[in-house]
């Protein structure tokens, strides 16, 4: 039975309920293409966004809060909420850092608004990708599309160190994509066209990494959490791929040693357990998961000189099915 013919998703002790509708915009409003997705300590949900509302922040039962953002944000790439409860925006195109407040008060920028560094310098950033924030407040930063790097900053943003090149081996990445830190101060990171997941301590030393993952894209782990659970959205293979095309476009869970708790999802239309463009993924407490998906571009890929429609899904969330006491 394929994902979309049944109601429930996923396996063991992380079973899942598509929930259909679940925000709630304002009228005349249409979200655009979400690129990434976070949850606050009271379980708010915060979506960045390519559109004219680039940070929109709905509460738990998908009800609009409040939106900002729109007079800075470039290309909208990634968001993390940390323990702190600072949302940290990742724009690759402006390659910049924004700390903000839930409120949407800027706090703290880390790089220079539109000026890159060099392509495959080292030096940040280039495209950066995702941030993540550590249990005693460092920053760490993926520098993923014009450099193959993870930058470490201090809490008031100055550079700390930074490791990585382009590359296969152990330390090296190929597109770092998305980061994330658990309670014990590990280093998940994405390496997406390498498809593996690599852990390192704080220091930047290699531990593990890995594997059973296609283009491991948006990646979370509950902030503060010790040996986390650690939640994974696979993309697709880029552009149409007709002879294989279930490969990627799902959602794993594994525990913080890789091994693999549960998994569904196929490419599809999105909804019911299908993903057109999985690109962000957060959970909230009780382990409810949002996807962000970038379901625009997908569909400019797949349709060449079609214009993708405003009501494309891009944003879902899968109800956790939890076992009676």
């Amino acid at each position: 039975m394929s994902a979309a013919a049944s109601e429930i998703f996923g396996q063991g002790e992380y079973r899942y309920r598509y929930v259909k509708d679940w925000m709630k915009l304002p009228p005349g409003w249409v979200l655009g293409e979400a690129a990434g997705v976070g949850v606050d300590s009271k379980d708010n949900v915060y979506v960045y966004c390519r559109g004219a509302y680039p940070v929109v922040v709905f509460n738990n039962d998908g009800d609009f809060l409040r939106t900002w953002g729109s007079d800075v944000a470039r290309r909208p790439h990634a968001i993390h909420v940390g323990h702190d409860d600072a949302v940290y925006c990742t724009d690759d195109a402006d390659h910049t850092v924004r700390k903000y407040s839930t409120e949407g008060k800027l706090l703290m920028t880390i790089g220079t608004p539109g000026v890159s560094a060099p392509f495959l310098s080292g030096e940040p950033f280039c495209r950066c990708t995702h941030t993540a924030l550590s249990p005693s407040g460092e920053i760490y930063v993926s520098d993923g599309y014009g450099n193959g790097r993870v930058h470490k900053y201090a809490p008031d943003g100055r550079l700390m160190f930074s490791w990585g090149a382009i590359g296969t081996a152990p330390g090296e990445f190929n597109v770092v994509h998305n980061i994330a830190c658990d309670g014990d101060g590990w280093v998940y990171v994405a390496d997406r066209e390498n498809h593996r997941i690599q852990v390192f301590d704080a220091n930047g030393k290699f531990e593990t990494e890995w594997h059973n993952l296609h283009r491991p894209i948006g990646l979370f782990t509950h902030p503060g959490r010790k040996c986390p659970h650690c939640f994974i959205c696979e993309a697709g293979p880029e552009g149409v791929n007709k002879r294989y095309p279930n490969i990627g476009s799902r959602l794993t869970i594994m525990d913080h040693e890789g091994k693999i708790l549960s998994r569904f999802g196929e490419r599809g239309e999105g909804g019911n357990g299908t993903f057109r463009g999985p690109h962000g993924i957060a959970a909230n407490a009780r382990g409810d998961i949002y996807v962000a998906e970038t379901t625009k571009t997908i569909f400019a890929k797949d349709n060449p000189g079609v214009v993708p429609p405003d009501d494309l899904l891009c944003l879902q969330k899968y109800e956790r099915i939890l076992a009676p006491d």
